[in-house]
């Protein structure tokens, strides 16, 4: 079948007249998250002031006004961030050696050249680089920073120029198959060099996750004050063990749609599951007076999230929660005690986290977000009582359940469940809750497999399936995602059909939505399956969505 292509803009307050403008599931008069735009931010990462270029200010310290509401001493920046930077400084003092590596090994110009054209680098659809304003190497997705030194020194060199001759930052390069994005955060430089599908502003938006990485590990406060101290000063040595949960951010970023959409995917529960769960939190922790956040999430999905009263979070903070965990295998055998810069929060300062998972039997763990440093063993009680308390509700069992539920989705029809078969795929972002609800990747996978080995007249052919992968679901929806976010030309319906399957995504004030249907699909008849799936979740909101904001 030859591809068509169907793109419908106007089409979008049809759309909306025949579904309802009142229909918006998940939504509530109080979110647990912030849901500001992150799409406008990242857009506006394109277009900065120059004058801003070297010095990232904070917001004024949402942590020390909680110590100061509770009555604690205001100390935060001397936390983590002044018991360390003592010692950190004088390692600063002390690393001119280091900083002298490169000039020094000159003979080994020609093997660094070669290498990068070595298949390490060559082969790779997409890299990160994050140097220095100064040019020195801090991180690469592939290959040794040490031997990626001169190419730091051309991208420093790019940069300056740029800024030099034409008073003006450099924001990209275009060539035929390969885009190159910079973004440029007070003392780093980070660059995304992509031969993907993506946007500038979707690459923008992954150069700024690594960012805050980087921020939750040191501070904004400590990075800034560092290379103040030391211009040419080497951030891998304050970075070491870091640099894993920035290659796992990176995967996730390209897996998870939750980042895309900049929402935050919920564990689905029974409503009175939940319920319990929260309330366990809430009646062990209400007393707890410099408790600020209380999370438990599982399989990168949020079970519930209690809060102090005003203070909510961004889900990209969430998002590197998530990544914190999952990227931490010793979570699973003690209870840890970190401190966390959450830069959507406060990236002047670190809370404190009891960090642990809530029993050997159950893939949840429990995050407990404090402003006192040397709170671990009244936290590390409360975390006990929590979780004999859900074991005894049968919470445990109901949150194996829910992780377990792919397995039970029946084999033939796996959307059986919502009665729309026609729909392969979809996401689904309640925009003002921030939460995000899609059908399950392996639901296609089970779909394709039952068209694939059936022909007509029931008959069953043996042939190979190849299953899409979560990457693969995400690639489809980036062009679409980008074109509705357009700042610019924004797009309310698009509706687009080829060869494979047909594509349709819709923002309207309330949610964002993209579906995936069979190639043959009309509009009309899409129109009627994306108001069965409508009502659908909205009779399910309950369940796959967090529906209140509990606080202390």
């Amino acid at each position: 079948m030859a591809s068509t292509s169907k793109d419908s803009v106007p089409d979008g307050d049809k759309v909306a007249g025949n579904l309802g403008d009142d229909l918006e599931p998940g939504a509530c008069s109080d979110s647990i998250l912030n849901p500001e735009d992150s799409f406008e931010e990242f857009a506006s990462e394109l277009t900065p002031n120059l004058q801003e270029r070297n010095i990232l200010t904070a917001k004024s310290s949402t942590i020390s006004e909680i110590q100061s509401e509770i009555g604690e001493c205001s100390q935060l920046h001397g936390t983590k961030s002044s018991d360390n930077l003592q010692s950190k400084d004088e390692s600063i003092s002390a690393s001119t050696s280091s900083s002298n590596l490169l000039e020094q090994n000159g003979d080994e110009a020609d093997d660094k050249d070669d290498y990068l054209h070595s298949p390490e680098l060559v082969n790779k659809e997409k890299h990160v680089f994050i140097l220095s304003s100064a040019g020195k190497p801090i991180y690469s997705r592939y290959g040794n920073e040490d031997k990626l030194a001169g190419l730091c020194g051309v991208i420093q060199a790019l940069v300056s120029v740029v800024e030099e001759q034409n008073q003006d930052i450099l924001r990209s390069i275009s060539t035929k198959d390969c885009k190159v994005v910079f973004l440029m955060k007070g003392p780093l430089i980070l660059v995304a060099v992509s031969k993907s599908n993506e946007s500038e502003t979707q690459l923008v938006m992954q150069l700024t996750y690594a960012f805050n990485q980087i921020v939750s590990v040191l501070t904004l406060t400590q990075l800034n004050r560092i290379f103040e101290q030391r211009r040419n000063y080497d951030l891998r040595r304050l970075l070491s063990g870091a640099e894993r949960l920035i290659d796992h951010l990176l995967i996730f970023m390209e897996k998870d749609p939750a980042f895309l959409l900049g929402a935050v995917r919920c564990l689905p529960l029974p409503e009175k599951s939940r319920e319990n769960i929260t309330n366990a939190i809430t009646s062990t922790c209400n007393k707890i007076r410099d408790l600020v956040f209380a999370i438990l999430l599982a399989g990168n999905q949020l079970i519930t999230l209690v809060r102090m009263k005003k203070y909510t979070l961004h889900p990209s903070d969430i998002h590197l929660l998530f990544n914190l965990v999952r990227s931490s295998e010793s979570f699973k055998t003690a209870e840890s005690w970190t401190p966390i810069c959450l830069p959507k929060f406060d990236a002047t300062g670190f809370l404190h986290g009891h960090v642990s998972y809530i029993s050997e039997d159950c893939q949840a763990c429990l995050l407990l977000l404090t402003v006192q440093r040397d709170a671990f063993f009244p936290l590390s009680q409360a975390k006990h009582t929590i979780a004999d308390k859900l074991r005894r509700s049968n919470c445990l069992v109901a949150i194996n359940d829910a992780l377990n539920r792919n397995k039970e989705l029946p084999t033939t029809n796996p959307l059986k469940h919502i009665g729309i078969p026609e729909i392969r795929h979809f996401m689904y972002k309640c925009k003002s809750t921030a939460q995000l609800f899609t059908s399950d990747p392996i639901c296609l996978d089970k779909l394709q497999d039952y068209r694939l080995r059936h022909k007509e007249g029931g008959d069953i052919t043996e042939k190979k399936i190849t299953k899409l992968s979560d990457i693969e679901h995400v690639r489809k929806y980036r062009k679409f995602c980008s074109q509705i976010h357009c700042t610019s030309t924004p797009a309310k319906l698009i509706f687009r059909s080829n060869s494979d399957d047909t594509i349709l995504a819709w923002i309207t004030n309330g949610f964002e939505l993209y579906v995936t249907f069979d190639a043959l699909m009309e509009k009309d008849q899409a129109i009627r399956a994306i108001d069965r799936l409508l009502h659908w979740i909205k009779r399910e909101e309950e369940r796959i969505f967090i529906m209140n904001a509990p606080t202390f």
